[in-house]
C-alpha cells in the first residue's frame, strides 16, 4: 500500500470506508509486485493498481463488495487457457489479492497504521490473510518497541501466535522486507500452508530511501528529478550557495549549502543500505574527501562523474588516501550506462538505470538480446514468457 498511502491515510483521517486490495503473493511473471495496492472508497472513487490493468475490474467489484459486506477475502487470479478474454493475467503469472474493509476507528491496528504511516515513523503491518475463519482480517501494527492491535478472540493458542507475528514481523520491519509468513496455530514457522496454519501478509512501511545528489550543476537538476519519480527523497549538497538554491532544484526534497564530505559526515544515522550517492561536481577537492568516506560506508551505490582520465586521476588519489582496491571497486566511474547520453535529461536515464539495474541485479543487456527472465529479484521464481515491461498493462 506504500504508492497510495497518502490518499489512504486522507480517506482514514476523513472518517470515509473505504476496501483495500493488496497483492499479497506472487507467481510466475505478473506485471506487481507484493504490497501493490487498489483501494476502493464508498463512493466508488478508486486509487492504485494491482495489476497494471489486466484484473483491475475484478478487483474493482471485490473492493465494493468487501465495502458493503465488511468481510475480507483473498482471491487468486490467473491466465486462462480457456478463454483468453475471461478475468486473467494475460503474461502469464498469478496474483493472490487479499481484500480487506476498513472503517475508521473500528480496528485499533489499522488505526495506529495509518497514524504512524502519516508521521512517518517505521511501522510492519501484519495481516491475517488465510488460516481460521475468526482470524481472517485481523491485524497488528508492530513497531521497533511495541505492538498495536490484537487477535481476534479464538483457541488458547493465539496468544503465543500473536506474539510470534510480532516478532516476525518486527525482524522483517527492521530488515525492510514486505513479504508473506506462514505459522503454525502454537507460533511455530511452518514450510507449507495448510490445515492448522495461519498466513500472515506483512508490509513493512520504512521512509523513502535517499539519494545524496553533491556537486549543484545542470546534470543534477535531472538527476534529482528522476530520483524523486524513483522514489527516493532527494538532498542536492554543494558548498557554493549561488549555485545550491531550492529555485535551481525545485524537485529535490532540501538543497543543502555546505562541504559534501562534512555534510556526509552529518548524516551517518540516516543513511543505510538503500541510500545512493550521486557524486557530480567532478573537481578533486570537493570529489577526494567525499568518496574517501562514501566508499567505506554500508550504502548501496556509489557513483562519480567524469572522464575517463578524470576517474584515473581520482583514483590515484583515493588509493593515496589508503583506499583498498575492494573499497575501489565499489565506485562506479564514469557514472551511469552507456546509452550515448549527451543531455542532462538523457544522462539522469543512464545514471537512474544503472542504479536499478544495480539494485535490482539486471544484466544492463535488452531484453531482447535474451530468452530468460526479465525480473531478477530473489523473491520472484524464474518463469517468464520474456513479455517487455510495458506489455503487462493490459
Amino acid at each position: 500500500m506504500q504508492d497510495i498511502a497518502e490518499q489512504l491515510r486522507a480517506w482514514h483521517a476523513a472518517g470515509r470506508a473505504f476496501a483495500v486490495a493488496t497483492v499479497v503473493g506472487v507467481t510466475g511473471s505478473a506485471p506487481r509486485d507484493p504490497g501493490a495496492a487498489l483501494a476502493v472508497g464508498a463512493d466508488g472513487e478508486a486509487v492504485g493498481s494491482v495489476s497494471g490493468g489486466c484484473v483491475e475490474g475484478a478487483v474493482y467489484e471485490l473492493c465494493r463488495a468487501a465495502v458493503e459486506s465488511g468481510e475480507p477475502v483473498l482471491e487468486r487470479f490467473g491466465y486462462s487457457d480457456e478463454d483468453a478474454f475471461a478475468v486473467g493475467l494475460t503474461c502469464g503469472g498469478v496474483l493472490d489479492v487479499f481484500v480487506q474493509p476498513v472503517v475508521p476507528g473500528a480496528d485499533t491496528a489499522l488505526d495506529a497504521a495509518f497514524a504512524l504511516i502519516s508521521d512517518g515513523e517505521p511501522v510492519a503491518l501484519a495481516r491475517v490473510i488465510a488460516g481460521p475463519g475468526d482470524l481472517v482480517g485481523a491485524a497488528l501494527a508492530v513497531t521497533a518497541t511495541g505492538q498495536h492491535g490484537a487477535l481476534a478472540v479464538g483457541p488458547s493458542t493465539v496468544g503465543p501466535l500473536e506474539r510470534a507475528i510480532a516478532a516476525e514481523a518486527r525482524a522483517m520491519l527492521d530488515a525492510g522486507r514486505t513479504g508473506q509468513l506462514v505459522l503454525g496455530l502454537d507460533g511455530r514457522p511452518c514450510d507449507e500452508h495448510g490445515h492448522g496454519t495461519v498466513t500472515c501478509f506483512v508490509e513493512s512501511y520504512v521512509p523513502a530511501p535517499r539519494m545524496l545528489v553533491f556537486g549543484a550543476i545542470d546534470f543534477a537538476a535531472s538527476v534529482a528529478r528522476i530520483g524523486a519519480f524513483l522514489g527516493y527523497r532527494v538532498t542536492v549538497c554543494d558548498a557554493r550557495p549561488v549555485f545550491a538554491t531550492k529555485r535551481r532544484f525545485p524537485d529535490a526534497d532540501e538543497v543543502v549549502v555546505d562541504w559534501p564530505h562534512r555534510y556526509l559526515d552529518s548524516q551517518l544515522g540516516r543513511i543505510d543500505g538503500r541510500t545512493v550517492l550521486c557524486v557530480l561536481t567532478h573537481d578533486a577537492k570537493f570529489d577526494v574527501p567525499l568518496l574517501e568516506r562514501a566508499l567505506r560506508l554500508p550504502v548501496g551505490y556509489v557513483g562519480a562523474m567524469g572522464s575517463r582520465r578524470t576517474h584515473r586521476e581520482r583514483l590515484a588519489k583515493l588509493r593515496e588516501a589508503g583506499l583498498t582496491d575492494t573499497e575501489l571497486a565499489r565506485l562506479r566511474s564514469p557514472i551511469g550506462l552507456d546509452l550515448g547520453a549527451r543531455t542532462p535529461e538523457e544522462t539522469a536515464v543512464s545514471v537512474a538505470a544503472e542504479i536499478v539495474a544495480h539494485r535490482r541485479g539486471g544484466s544492463c543487456l535488452p531484453l531482447s538480446a535474451g530468452e530468460g527472465p526479465i525480473h531478477h529479484d530473489a523473491a520472484r521464481p524464474a518463469e517468464d514468457d520474456g513479455a517487455a515491461p510495458g506489455a503487462h498493462a493490459a
